[in-house]
């Protein structure tokens, strides 16, 4: 479903993607962890069409992303589903509002636009009731899963995930990585999860790449990861291990 092959990216003459080689399987769900300031962010927006790599290739489902004009990115990007940090609901609108954003296509009638908004809702566990909310209505995670059944409306086929985890309670972040993990499984979508939390990659991921300066710096199972060498890996490892013994 993504594919990357030999993408380098710099910005004021600092490489941030290297050489970057990388491809993530249909219906796998692919962990990207390192640093901040490694690359991740700039990796997912590679794979939408926000930047364009200076050498390499980027596609999508086979399509070559890296070298369509705008035009030409919005069947591609209909393919992607972002889901970011924070929810980024509109606070005017409503939860069905908020859900429906992206059905705005002819096809999308009214009812049919409802029916849809429900089932999203459905999807990640929350009830019609909470239709005519406002999110400042919400608690945050629920907000959360508002802002996933808007990201899933539309119907990608691919889910990108940008730091979900990151400010969360453990409570919260254990049912956000119990929808990212359904979501993927029952609905058979591709996720690449960008994130700094390898606690939550060695629970769901497939398989995790950690990046550094650019580069792939490991990359397997987490079976695999856990038995790298590298000293950030294993301070990546030995983090979500304290994180565990402090709950």
């Amino acid at each position: 479903m993504i594919r990357f092959e030999g993408v380098t990216k710099a910005f004021g003459g600092r490489k941030i993607l290297d050489d970057f080689s990388f491809e993530v399987g249909k219906g796998e769900i692919l962990f990207l962890l390192g640093k901040s300031g490694m690359g991740k962010s700039v990796t997912l927006k590679h794979i939408v069409g926000l930047l364009k790599p200076d050498w390499g290739r980027v596609f999508v489902d086979d399509i070559e992303v890296s070298c369509l004009d705008e035009a030409r990115l919005g069947p591609v990007r209909r393919k992607c589903g972002m889901v970011f940090q924070h929810p980024a609901l509109l606070d005017s609108l409503t939860v069905r509002e908020n859900v429906a954003f992206g059905l705005r296509a002819p096809e999308w009638t009214e009812a049919r636009a409802l029916e849809r908004v429900r089932e999203t809702l459905g999807l990640v566990h929350l009830g019609p009731e909470l239709l005519d909310r406002l999110p400042a209505e919400l608690s945050y995670g629920m907000q959360k899963r508002v802002s996933l059944a808007r990201t899933l409306a539309p119907g990608p086929d691919t889910l990108l995930f940008d730091e979900p985890t990151t400010g969360l309670d453990p409570i919260t972040t254990t049912a956000v990585n119990a929808l990212i993990h359904d979501l993927s499984r029952n609905l058979h979508v591709t996720s690449l999860v960008v994130s700094h939390d390898m606690e939550s990659a060695l629970k769901l991921a497939d398989r995790i790449l950690v990046l550094d300066q650019g580069r792939i710096l490991a990359l397997g199972t987490p079976q695999d990861i856990e038995r790298s060498p590298e000293p950030l890996v294993q301070d990546f490892l030995s983090e979500a291990l304290e994180r565990r013994r402090t709950r």
